[in-house]
This record gives structure tokens, C-alpha cells and sequence, in this order.
């Protein structure tokens, strides 16, 4: 069973968006299955086999999420991200400007779901491997 002192670890090692495929490939070592990222203040809930589950706590003072989403913008956003053009605390800030409530990964399906305040897809990505 992970702990979140080891998830954090793991987490230790990325710097920007760039750096996620071998975060989820660490975690999935680890046990994890699934996680739910909330964006307002940053606390992530992780679920593994036999029901574990452990949540972080909150990583930074609470963001104002939008009502409503900016889909094209949070697109541009997350993209900047990923190319390693801005850090975790700015990619956590553009999401809740962009209207995103929470992220969850499914490290079975390795997919990253985005998710809006009315718990509407945004957006479904596919994590590299």
C-alpha cells in the first residue's frame, strides 16, 4: 500500500507538464490506480487496490474556480504546461481562471479527465506512455 510520503516523492521529481509520464509511471509502481486532483487547493485524493485510498492536504491557499469553463483557453493553457512552459502552481491557477474544478487520471486507462464545476467533461486526454 503507498503512502502519500512516497507519492510525494514521486511528485518531488517533476518540474513542469513535461515531467508527467514518469510521474504516473512511478505512481503505477507504487499501486495506484486512480487519483482526483482538485484544483481550488491542490489536494489530491489517491485510490489503489482493496479500497486504499489517501489524500494529501491542501498544497496552497484556496483559488476561486470559474462558473463557467473557457474550454479553448484551458486547452491553450494545459498545452503551454505540458510543453514545460510553466510550473505546477501556474498550471493550477490557469485551470481555475479556465473554469476547472478537478482532474482525475485513470492510470488503468491511462487517461486524464478535466472536469468543470457542473462535473462536465472538458476535456479527455490520453497520457503518453
Amino acid at each position: 500500500m503507498f503512502t502519500i510520503d512516497q507519492i510525494k516523492q514521486a511528485h518531488s521529481k517533476v518540474r513542469s507538464g513535461a515531467d508527467f509520464p514518469a510521474y504516473i509511471r512511478e505512481l503505477k509502481l507504487l499501486g495506484v490506480t486512480r487519483y482526483e486532483s482538485y484544483v481550488a487547493d491542490g489536494h489530491t485524493d489517491y485510490y489503489g487496490s482493496a479500497d486504499h485510498m489517501a489524500s494529501s492536504l491542501p498544497k496552497y491557499e484556496t483559488l476561486a474556480v470559474a462558473d463557467i469553463a473557457n474550454a479553448a483557453q484551458f486547452k491553450t493553457d494545459l498545452k503551454t504546461h505540458q510543453q514545460g512552459g510553466t510550473d505546477y502552481p501556474t498550471f493550477c491557477s490557469d485551470s481555475a481562471k479556465g473554469g476547472i474544478e478537478k482532474w482525475i487520471v485513470d492510470l488503468q486507462q491511462m487517461t486524464c479527465t478535466y472536469y468543470d464545476k457542473q462535473g462536465n467533461e472538458v476535456l479527455v486526454e490520453q497520457i503518453p506512455q
